[in-house]
């Protein structure tokens, strides 16, 4: 039976270890041959309150959900989504999930919010104890993991070590809560609770709880179990990586299958770097018998070209 590699990332924090290009390279492999991998060797301290205020948001009650209801706030794209707003999957119903979404919070008078630029602006929060302090606290971490893994690939591909770090300043990057509810059979339209896609940004950091239903799509087609692993995280390349790359790096389908009569929940962190970004070959990922498939786009460009196609309150964004 196939299986996703595991990496431990432990070296990765010390260049200096003598087992970092090992590490590197492992990655590097397990991006061009599958898009996904598991780490291990890292923990983050806010991931059970993340869990406990998710569980707390979720069970409210729709109407008070929905007064932080993610289409009044088309141009900043935080808040909450309640199920059907995302079509992952254009051949398929709308997703059966709910999800809550949080960016870099800027304040009013931030130039870009001043001059309305999409994907940018403040935070919405529920009125839950604590919430801003754990999921920003969470939030730091996640940005602190991106940048050693995005080193980590600058290295395997023979770029300066900070190549891509540089780019997460004042960043594009999302973190979503998803709650999947209990499906009553594997037969109706909730079948699949995300449909089969690839994410849009660079690199998904994602924690899954135990219950499972993730699934991969292999160089075959075939579909192949990302199960939970106690004390790991899920990463997956994104299209604009892909685009960066020149396809060296994958972007794998993916979808999710919850198990008959379970609830799921899990907790994606998608890395996508700041607006003006130019996502261009890169330039040891392109050669005279393989020249660069993909013309030049900003971060934002394509994120936006992205959400339109997915959420219908963005469509006229």
């Amino acid at each position: 039976m196939k299986k996703l590699p595991v990496i431990n990332i432990t070296p990765l924090y010390d260049v200096s270890h003598p087992e970092y290009a090992k590490v590197c390279h492992q990655i590097d492999q397990a991006c061009r041959e599958w898009g996904f991998f598991y780490i291990s060797g890292y923990k983050a301290n806010q991931l059970p309150y993340v869990y406990d205020l998710a569980k707390q948001f979720f069970s409210k009650p729709l109407l008070e959900k929905l007064q932080l209801d993610i289409q009044k706030n088309k141009n900043t794209h935080r808040g909450y989504g309640a199920l059907g707003v995302e079509q992952l999957n254009p051949d398929l119903p709308e997703d059966f999930k709910e999800i809550f979404d949080m960016g870099v919070h800027l304040d009013h008078n931030h130039p870009d919010v001043v001059n309305q630029e999409p994907l940018r602006g403040p935070n919405v929060y529920p009125n839950i104890e604590n919430w801003e302090t754990v999921m920003q606290g969470y939030f730091d971490e996640m940005l602190e993991l991106a940048k050693v893994l995005l080193n980590a690939m600058s290295h395997a591909i023979g770029l300066p070590q900070n190549y891509f770090e540089h780019c997460l300043k004042d960043s594009l990057c999302f973190f979503r809560l998803i709650h999947y509810p209990p499906t009553l059979d594997n037969t109706d339209k909730a079948s699949f609770n995300a449909g089969t896609h690839t994410d849009y940004g660079c690199v998904t950091i994602l924690a899954q709880d135990e219950i499972g239903g993730l699934q991969v799509q292999d160089v075959h087609g075939q579909w192949i179990d990302a199960p939970p692993i106690p004390d790991t995280y899920v990463i997956n390349i994104g299209d604009m990586m892909a685009r960066w790359s020149n396809d060296t790096y994958k972007s794998t389908p993916h979808r999710v299958s919850s198990p008959k009569g379970k609830q799921r929940f899990s907790f994606p962190f998608f890395i996508q770097p700041s607006p003006h970004t130019v996502i261009q070959c890169l330039p040891n990922c392109f050669s005279h018998s393989n020249p660069a498939k993909y013309s030049p786009i900003t971060s934002m460009e394509y994120l936006q070209s992205r959400f339109s196609a997915t959420y219908k309150h963005r469509a006229d964004v």
